[in-house]
């Protein structure tokens, strides 16, 4: 489900509920409440400390449960769901499409789960472990299996009748699939042609035969690039022989695209896209110590590497000052470069074939701008302490930085992919500690050879 961006209109939502709070108004904060669709709530509920929270859920309409649970994140579902009992549970299940029951029911206890799969029948029982036979991450695991499906030798006024009849018709669907006897896909019919062409004409004559299935197994940041790229609506997901499974609507893909873009941002901080930012405080201390712990170690290793020139920074006092240049251009060098690195990683525009061009238009980047900044530096060190070495020194050991920035930038988040390790999560801090440590190695280590 889509989770709408936060608005005015919905912090104004929040000061009311919270002043109704404040004053102990609870009918007037309960009004406030039902009139909200669930996405709102959901919000709502993010931007709330635990204890008004579980005030405010206990407000919620029982037949808004389901949906407000999947538009929370999972820390806040989890704390909601310890909260309801078991009746509650079961009924937040009910009227759920079944790629969104398939996302609830992971994170219900096993008892609900299985009383719930009890109390269905058995056609969508059967659907809802279809999804669940995927990993939630793939195309599988992101469909609904409620489809349209018509066959290609009937005629486009058997289409229009047939629809007429259908009492329901699933959400988001332009366009109908295409099958043959053996559920296997061939095309979709948009459903304007169905509307506006002869209705004499087969839908054979007038299907998309262009738009490809989606293999269940591919990946949802894969599935996302195939919606952007194509402006889809919705998608059909078929298995290894070419079997209709499902289709994937663009509400479950915005899910995706914002979860990515929440997962790049919160991995470079070592945390989770779905910590709530209410969270205890204990838990909080636990999961921040463990990133803090290793930058700490990263430190204590540049730290190290100017210990070892303690010596030369005594007898010349101006190194200390020019120091955090050096280290923070390199830095700044280095993460601009890989949020690019990244970035290319996660659209599949990087790969064997084109790195090795990368590395080298971005180390002619890095050797342009150390360049410039090096004259630039070099000119303010050599007004600043009247000595052109100390200005030579430091502008050198910028081009050198900015060249290892370059390397790092594009290097390290290549290699962290190859072994599987996710770079968003893991290449910040050793490109950080890389031109830190060769910042201060190329500075003080020139010093040592030139100025004593």
């Amino acid at each position: 489900m889509a989770e709408p961006a936060p608005d005015r209109q919905t912090d104004d939502h929040l000061e009311a509920l919270a002043e109704a709070l404040r004053a102990g108004t609870l009918k007037q904060a309960r009004g406030i409440v039902s009139a909200l669709h669930p996405a709102e709530i959901a919000h709502l509920l993010e931007s709330l400390p635990p204890s008004q929270r579980r005030i405010v859920w206990e407000m919620v309409d029982q037949d808004d449960h389901g949906e407000v649970l999947l538009h929370v994140g999972d820390e806040v579902r989890a704390g909601l769901i310890e909260a309801m009992d078991h009746e509650a549970l079961l009924s937040a299940t009910e009227g759920l499409d079944v790629d969104d029951l398939a996302d609830l029911l992971q994170d219900l206890p096993d008892a609900v789960a299985r009383q719930a799969l009890a109390g269905m029948d058995q056609q969508y029982r059967q659907r809802l472990e279809a999804v669940l036979s995927y990993a939630e991450d793939t195309a599988g695991g992101l469909m609904n299996t409620d489809t349209v499906t018509v066959r290609a030798n009937v005629t486009l006024d058997v289409v229009l009748r047939y629809l007429r009849m259908k009492s329901d018709i699933p959400e988001l669907i332009d366009s109908l699939i295409v099958v043959n006897r053996y559920d296997r896909y061939l095309g979709i019919l948009p459903l304007s042609a169905v509307v506006t062409r002869d209705p004499a004409l087969t839908v054979a004559e007038v299907m998309n035969y262009s738009v490809e299935g989606i293999l269940a197994q591919t990946p949802a940041a894969q599935v996302a690039k195939i919606f952007e790229d194509r402006d889809l609506v919705s998608a059909p997901v078929i298995d290894d022989h070419g079997k209709l499974l499902g289709r994937i609507t663009i509400d479950d893909v915005v899910d995706v695209i914002r979860e990515e873009a929440e997962h790049s941002v919160m991995s470079m901080a070592g945390l989770t896209e779905e910590e709530d930012i209410f969270a205890p405080i204990v838990p909080s201390v636990r999961r921040r110590s463990l990133w803090l712990g290793v930058n700490l170690i990263t430190a204590f290793l540049a730290a190290s590497v100017v210990g070892q020139f303690q010596g030369t920074i005594e007898k010349v006092v101006a190194l200390a000052v020019l120091m955090p240049i050096v280290a923070s251009m390199g830095g700044i060098a280095g993460n601009q470069i890989l949020a690019l690195v990244i970035r290319g990683l996660a659209q599949g525009q990087i790969s064997k074939r084109n790195a090795r061009f990368l590395a080298s238009k971005e180390l002619a980047v890095g050797a342009c701008n150390g360049v410039i900044f090096a004259v630039l530096v070099g000119a303010v060190a050599l007004a600043w302490f009247g000595d052109w070495r100390i200005g030579a020194l430091i502008a050198t050991a910028m081009i050198i930085n900015l060249l290892c920035a370059a390397m790092a930038g594009v290097g390290i988040p290549l290699l962290l992919r190859r072994f599987g390790i996710d770079p968003a999560l893991a290449a910040t801090v050793i490109v950080t500690t890389v031109t830190d440590v060769m910042g201060f190695f190329a500075f003080l280590g020139l010093a040592t050879l030139t100025l004593l």
